[in-house]
């Protein structure tokens, strides 16, 4: 499987039996000189007195089926993590419509700006506007499985289908975690290193156990804290992480009304601020193989495709799995 279209990597050394660590080039702001691996568009958005970029691929099919789907990212990736997900719906006739959120990928990083689901949602609005595309299938992953939702929330006449996968957000962390200034996780953001990084990923997504599919996802995010650029990167991480932390969206499942599906790896353990919980209640946080199901009772009528013993990136990992599942339930 082909994951990225330029090489990021220059070098591998070896840390640990069984684990690498890469040696990566500089990456700017705006990943200038990384090939997505599809055509990049960019559509101009005037926002919060912001005159921004929002960056997408809109990868046809040869023969349409007439379905629409949009695939929205992570936090701590971009829409070129879709690229495997994106051939294989278009060999099955369906065009994908795929975002770089403001504040990551090859989208703006405007330094003063109000985060929030609600404009997030609409600034991903304003590329289906752009397209005239007035219905779609709608996948999140992580972080995107918390847009995807304020958006079926606040535009479900836009919304066919939802597809939530390992998305964040299915508890309060509010409940656990003691609140963190946006300064303060901006100073945390600056210590970040490819080593720390990859200490996160291995914890909360893989179970400690890394393979070479991860590597093209880490090497991204590690080659921008070595570029200058990286404070404007790291603010807008720290604005996004005080947004995910303030504006819980598990209380409004219930109030979702289109098909969804739910993907979930029940080994993923990843969970906002749980460093900052008591220890005690850090046990209990992320707990997927729970949430999974509470939130499939939430969410009326939904379906629940559980993987196990697969973490935060089922489309990654286990790829066939997640492809079936999501194939099963929008064909």
């Amino acid at each position: 499987m082909k994951y990225f279209k330029n090489a990021v990597v220059i070098g591998m050394l070896s840390i640990a039996p069984g684990i690498m660590f890469s040696q990566v080039r500089p990456m700017d702001v705006m990943l200038s000189d990384y090939q997505y691996p599809y055509e990049v568009h960019l559509i101009n958005l005037k926002s919060q007195n912001n005159d921004l970029k929002m960056a997408y691929m809109d990868v046809r099919p040869k023969t349409s089926n007439g379905k629409i789907i949009m695939l929205l990212h992570g936090k701590n990736f971009n829409g070129a993590y879709w690229e495997q997900t994106a051939k294989d719906l278009s060999d099955k006739g369906f065009r994908v419509i795929i975002p770089d959120q403001i504040g990551f990928g090859k989208s703006s990083k405007p330094q003063n700006y109000q985060f929030s689901f609600s404009q997030l949602a609409e600034n991903t609005k304003a590329i289906l506007d752009e397209l005239k595309i007035d219905q779609t299938i709608v996948l999140g992953h992580s972080m995107g499985g918390m847009v995807a939702t304020r958006f079926t929330l606040l535009y479900p006449e836009r919304v066919q289908k939802l597809i939530l996968e390992n998305p964040i957000g299915l508890e309060d962390y509010k409940t656990f975690a003691a609140y963190q200034t946006i300064d303060q996780a901006y100073q945390s953001e600056l210590k970040n290193t490819a080593e720390t990084y990859k200490n996160y990923q291995l914890k909360f997504y893989y179970d400690n156990k890394w393979k070479s599919e991860y590597q093209p996802w880490l090497d991204l995010i590690a080659g921008w804290a070595l570029h200058p650029d990286y404070p404007k990167v790291a603010w807008d991480a720290a604005l996004t992480s005080d947004m995910i932390y303030n504006q819980p969206v598990c209380y409004e499942f219930k109030n979702i009304k289109v098909p969804t599906l739910l993907i979930i790896g029940t080994r993923d353990r990843t969970a906002i601020g749980k460093d900052r919980a008591p220890k005690e209640l850090q046990p209990k946080m992320g707990q997927y193989q729970e949430l999974g199901k509470k939130t499939q009772k939430e969410i009326a009528g939904s379906k629940l495709v559980e993987i196990e013993n697969v973490g935060h990136l089922p489309h990654i990992e286990v790829y066939p799995k997640f492809f079936n599942a999501l194939y099963d339930f929008i064909k």
